[in-house]
């Protein structure tokens, strides 16, 4: 009986600590809805990763665009995961998501775009925009990637 009981204490303990989450690993992509608003969509991704120790970059970019391609490629291979081991990048498609995306501060001329979003979820001016083409490309967007998340 006191073993019966003294399991069930265990359990209750056990069922009412919250769990903290995995450590991250590697670069993670979101893709953004079609539809709404965007600042509200990426403060409550904002919330998400907070809660899952990752850091947060809107990310634009479109099948058109050279090094977005090289970048997004080099994700898909794991090959940033090392430099970039936390973080989550919200993938918006520039040509579908570009009215509302200057709408919610992201306003740009080139892509890929990267931004750190305002507490609000808005645009804020830690961004970067533009890259090399070619096979460079991945190493110039890591370079700016890494300066633009140290600040």
């Amino acid at each position: 009986m006191r073993i019966a009981a003294l399991a069930l204490v265990f359990l209750a303990l056990a069922c009412s600590r919250e769990q903290a989450p995995p450590a991250p690993s590697g670069v993670d992509v979101v893709e953004a809805p079609a539809s709404g608003d965007i600042a509200k969509w990426v403060r409550d991704q904002q919330l998400r990763a907070a809660r899952e120790k990752r850091t947060l970059v809107v990310y634009a970019s479109a099948s058109w665009c050279e090094p977005c391609r090289y970048f997004q490629d080099a994700v898909k291979r794991r090959e940033l995961d090392k430099d970039f081991p936390g973080l989550r990048l919200l993938k918006f498609d520039f040509d579908r998501d570009e009215g509302r995306l200057a709408d919610a501060g992201y306003v740009t001329d080139m892509i890929p775009l990267f931004v750190v979003p305002e507490p609000s979820g808005r645009g804020g001016d830690r961004r970067l925009q533009g890259a090399i083409k070619g096979a460079g490309a991945v190493d110039y967007l890591r370079s700016r990637l890494r300066d633009l998340l140290q600040n």
